[in-house]
């Protein structure tokens, strides 16, 4: 089996921008893979196809050898952009590997250390009244966990009849108290058995989530997730100091090396690992296996489509220190026609078809129905004088 192309479907679907691959080989088998950074699809595509040149012709059972070459080839490390398109090519040969011998990905990773894996979906609301009403449907419908973004103080972009490029507004002492009274809220209406997930989304510096923490503490969230900006993983080591609520951190990082801190010192209780930025799975399961050592499991950040949440199963259902499964909405409720074999959900918990490798199907004719030109920045949100934060 050797690699002969890679096909690569930019696509706009059901208001998602989406990038996906197809790893072709001579014997007919075709592998699938997916990039975690849609908006700079350009670049992305640009480097899948400069390191395609470099896959022509090798074999995907070679897929260890093949990271490295990926990696390290171009002898300067690679940033998030060419490590994104090393996930999505790895994701790929891991799903060519396990089809080559029809077998399920997951079994290729060490087999079933568990039936199913627990998950969580996003229950955010544009008012406090919505977001209480969204994490009661949840739970209704199964869901043994509600998930909910650090509060704008201005509304949503459409409540501030804003575009997704214009400014919101979010300042930090303001989102703080709602954040605080919004967590009392759900807690009161989802009960004491619902884990609630906190995404700061970076949005805050490290006094205010102080702070937050205090506030919420009487409320046990299940974590609160990505405190604090992620270009200096030395941050943790002075939040650790002052919170005793679990920390989940990690999405944004795009290699192993990003995570050596927080995992050697203990930093984080939770490992946010993205397997299609981080470098895939091949990546992913080196962490993993890393932050079992220190009993850090990993919640795999995935707010993306079917390729991400099938490769995100795989290894939960592999490994043993697994907290919960980001799932934004039920797998088998979007894309259909793109996927129209999907992973398998059930009263708050999914799970791995026993098909071969990844065990979902993708329709590339129907996908090129929603080709798009990947493009844009990502929406951005201002204090109350106008100074930039993160979305």
């Amino acid at each position: 089996m050797k690699i002969t192309e890679i096909k690569i479907y930019p696509l706009n679907y059901q208001g998602k921008k989406s990038l996906f691959i197809e790893v072709l080989t001579d014997n007919g088998l075709k592998g699938l893979g997916e990039v975690g950074i849609a908006r700079l699809g350009k670049s992305v595509i640009s480097a899948i196809e400069h390191l395609e040149k470099r896959l022509i012709g090798e074999d995907p059972w070679d897929s260890e050898k093949l990271w490295q070459i990926m990696f390290r080839g171009n002898f300067f490390p690679p940033g998030v952009v060419y490590s994104s398109a090393i996930s999505a090519i790895d994701i790929a040969l891991w799903d060519l590997k396990a089809k080559s011998i029809d077998m399920p990905l997951y079994k290729l990773l060490g087999g079933a250390v568990r039936e199913k894996v627990v998950c969580y979906p996003h229950t955010q609301g544009s008012s406090n009244k919505e977001l209480i009403e969204n994490s009661k449907k949840a739970v209704d419908e199964g869901w043994k966990f509600v998930r909910w973004g650090q509060p704008e103080t201005h509304g949503t972009f459409e409540q501030a009849g804003l575009s997704q490029e214009s400014p919101g507004r979010l300042e930090p002492v303001e989102s703080v108290k709602i954040a605080t009274e919004q967590m009392a809220l759900v807690r009161e209406a989802v009960g004491e058995g619902i884990g609630i997930c906190l995404d700061v989304h970076t949005r805050l510096d490290t006094a205010h989530v102080i702070d937050l923490c205090d506030r919420v503490k009487e409320f046990r969230p299940y974590f609160i997730e990505d405190p604090l900006r992620s270009e200096s993983p030395h941050a943790y080591r002075n939040l650790s100091k002052h919170t005793s609520l679990p920390i989940a951190a990690g999405e944004q990082w795009s290699s192993k090396w990003q995570f050596r801190q927080v995992i050697e010192e203990d930093l984080i209780n939770y490992a946010r690992i993205d397997l299609c930025i981080v470098g895939g799975i091949t990546e992913a399961k080196k962490i993993t296996n890393w932050a079992e050592t220190h009993y850090i499991d990993i919640v795999p950040h995935n707010p993306l489509g079917a390729v991400s949440a099938a490769a995100c199963i795989s290894l939960c259902m592999a490994s043993t220190n697994v907290g919960v499964q980001e799932m934004p909405r039920k797998p088998g409720t979007e894309g259909n026609d793109i996927f129209p074999v999907q992973i398998s959900w059930e009263d708050g918990y999914a799970w791995c078809n026993n098909l071969p490798g990844l065990g979902i199907e993708f329709d590339s004719e129907a996908a090129e129905k929603y080709h798009a030109t990947l493009d844009g920045f990502s929406p951005f949100l201002t204090r109350n004088d106008g100074a930039f934060t993160n979305w």
